[in-house]
This record gives C-alpha cells, structure tokens and sequence, in this order.
C-alpha cells in the first residue's frame, strides 16, 4: 500500500512539474516577440528575447534534471539500490557506527556523481551560452573539492552525533536530534560570514566613501547594527548581481556583488539595499528561521514515528537489517521522500515569499526612492535575463519574488520604466 501511495505522488509530482514546465516555455515564447509595454522603453527587444531563450533553456534543463532525480530516487528505493548498498557496506564494516556514517556517504557521493553533469551543463554551456559564466573549470573543481571537504568536516560529526543519539537516547531522540539540527544551523548561520564565505570569494571593505556615508546613514535609520560594508568578487563566477546581508547581533555585515555595483549608480545601490533592510525591519528572516525550525521538529517527530514501522522500509523497497540498528536507513529513506510527499507545499511557501517580497520594496520605497528602487529592478532584470513574461501558473508556484511587472506596478505610476 506505501508503496502505490509513493508511487502515485512521485508520479503527480512529476507530471505537474512537467506540465508547468511546458506551461512557462509556450507561454514566454508567445510573448518572446514584444517587449511588454510598460518596459518597451527601457528594455531593448534583443534583450527581451535573450531573457526568452534563457528562460527556456533552464527551464528544459530542470525537466531533464527532475526526470532524472525522479529516476534516481526509484533506482535507489523500489528497484533495490539502497538495500545493495547496506548489504555491502555490512559485509565491508563491522564497527556500527562507521557502516552507517558509510552508508550515508555512499548514498550523498551517488547523489553527487549524479547531480555533477548537470551543474557543470548549467555553467559550462547554458550560463556562458549567454554570457553569464566567468568560472574555469579550474575554479569550477577547486569549488567542487572545497564543497565537499567542507561538507564531510561540518556534516560528518553531525551525521554521528544524530545516529548517536538515535541509538542512546531510547524515544527522546528525535528531540535531541532536533536539538542538534537547530545547533548546527545557527553554528552555520554565524561562521558563513567570516569563515565559510571566504573560502570561496575574497572580500574586501567599500571603496566609495560617498556610498559608504550613504548605506552607513541608512543601516542607522534602519536600526541594523552594522559591523562592515565588505565587496565580494562575484565576478569570477558570474555576470549575475546581488546584495546581501549576514551575521549575528552586531557581528552583521552588508556584502555587494561587484557586478552589481559596477552596474548600478548609488541612488540605486541604496534603494536595493534597502529593500534587503526591509527584510530585517519586518523580521522576515527571522520568522523563516523560526518557521524551519518548526517545521524540522515536525519531520523529526514523523521520522521518529516512521522508523519504527516495518512497512515504512518495505514499501520503499528496503528490507531492514535485523539485530542491527537501521538509524542511517530509515534517515536516507526519509529525507530521500520527503519531497516527494511535500511538493504541493511549494506554492505557499512562494506565495508567502512574494508577500514579503512586497513588504520590502515598500519598504525601500519609504528609505529611499520608487523611481530608483524601479531602475535598479529594470537594470537587473535586463542584466540577469529574468522573463518579463513569466506563465502566471508556473509562476505562483516557484517564484519567490513577484513577477517584474507586477512588482513595479506596486511601486506606483512614478515609477514606472516609461518614466526612467
């Protein structure tokens, strides 16, 4: 019965993606002809029809990609991959909690091999197809080297601090497990800025006092502590722009792409950066922090539950090993389906994102200025090759920002593109 029921949201979930995929493509190649007017005088028609293509592409690369994960994913449960591999590594390791950290690995090392064709594709081919790409292959394996060094230092002892207390903790693990997921993201959350960044781009201090004056004027106005205004070399990379911010209390640092500020002018800069600061004024991040960690005491309460049930294993094509702990298994199984079960819960999420989304531009709107946060979204929706004419379907479901449009709309009739 578990396993028609996986079988039947797999498959939903496969054929609802691949009908909003189709969806996107017909709808953005309809409209690939005309600039929309309300950007017809700020956005080039070659431009437009860049975005178009772009906007296909990835999107049939994300099809063939789910259609393969899809595959995996079977291979790995039903048609018997996963149970090989805990057969092999049993026989290979005797020592419990070694056999089970291997099978984990096995199982993320797979997963890796597999998913790597695709990122470099996506780099090599349909990034630098449109001029996106500034990565090497050189860099592009020393980033892929470091990601996995860094997820075997930081993932390792909390894949054996989990397994450990599932094995020692008797029915309370799955609160101790959550105790250790929570720890580990906000250990995360505070070594990113200063010790996990940096081990991927350089960054060095703003070198405009004029903006500085400006953005440092602002984080007051805001109430953000500010402890830096640091510049990432996003350049090597990617063409693609962006601002964020990062950090604890006020340890908080304000980062820019250099490729977003060689692209826009300080009114712009600060009405972007602004928006970002609508995200911590209305405590957005905080509140998706919180929610995940609800959300994770959930799926470990589930998971507890779950791996107590001889069908759960079975429906998945996986016979438990019996007189040794199947912690590691029944931690593979779930997190392998869990998405599976839980894909119609994407349109909330964006729905609730693209709320926020407006929350922030209105927001920036009252720091800074409509007209120079709606030329700053122009310029980078034209530099970054997003639609301008997404399918409203496909879009409610992904999208965690509002379409173009819309968005400026929001702004009001002052900002409008026509007006720049």
């Amino acid at each position: 019965m578990f396993t028609l029921l996986f079988l039947t949201f797999l498959l939903a979930d496969i054929l609802i993606r691949l009908w909003l995929a189709s969806r996107q493509i017909r709808h953005v190649q309809a409209n690939r002809d005309q600039v929309p007017p309300a950007f017809a005088e700020r956005i080039s028609l070659h431009s437009h029809q860049r975005a178009a293509d772009y906007t296909v592409d990835r999107v049939q690369l994300g099809m063939v990609e789910r259609v393969v994960e899809a595959g995996v994913l079977v291979c790995l449960t039903l048609l018997g991959g996963l149970q090989f591999l805990d057969q092999a590594i049993a026989r290979a390791i005797e020592h419990e909690l070694l056999r089970q950290l291997a099978l984990i690995g096995a199982v993320l090392a797979i997963l890796g091999v597999i998913g790597l064709p695709f990122a470099a594709w996506s780099k090599f081919r349909l990034e630098a197809r449109y001029g996106f790409n500034r990565m090497t292959p050189g860099l592009f394996i020393s980033d892929t080297v470091k990601s996995i060094i860094l997820a075997m230092l930081l993932g390792a002892p909390l894949a054996a601090a989990v397994l450990w207390v599932m094995q020692n903790t008797g029915t309370a693990w799955t609160w101790w497990a959550w105790a250790l997921w929570v720890f580990f993201n906000l250990l995360i959350l505070w070594l990113f800025p200063t010790v996990i960044a940096p081990i991927f781009n350089k960054f060095t201090p703003l070198d405009n006092p004029e903006l500085a004056q400006r953005i440092n004027a602002l984080a007051e106005r805001s109430g953000f502590p500010l402890s830096g205004l640091y510049v990432m070399d996003g350049s090597r990379r990617s063409a693609h722009g962006n601002a964020y911010f990062t950090g604890f209390g006020k340890a908080r640092r304000i980062v820019f792409f250099d490729t977003l500020l060689n692209r826009l002018d300080n009114d712009e800069v600060e009405a972007v950066l602004a928006h970002e600061l609508g995200h911590f004024h209305h405590k957005h991040i905080l509140r998706r922090i919180i929610l995940s960690f609800a959300l994770s005491l959930v799926f470990f309460q589930a998971l507890g539950w779950l791996s107590g049930q001889v069908w759960f294993y079975t429906g998945l094509g996986v016979m438990p090993q019996f007189g040794r702990p199947n912690d590691a298994l029944a931690l593979i199984l779930f997190f392998l389906v869990i998405p599976v079960f839980t894909f119609w819960v994407g349109p909330l999420a964006s729905r609730l994102s693209r709320r926020d989304e407006f929350q922030a531009d209105a927001y920036a709107v009252r720091q800074s200025s409509a007209p120079a946060l709606a030329s700053a979204l122009v310029k980078l929706y034209d530099d970054n090759a997003a639609t301008l004419t997404p399918d409203p379907l496909h879009s409610a479901f992904y999208d965690s920002h509002p379409p173009a449009a819309v968005r400026i709309q929001r702004l009001g009739p002052a900002s409008s593109p026509a007006h720049g």
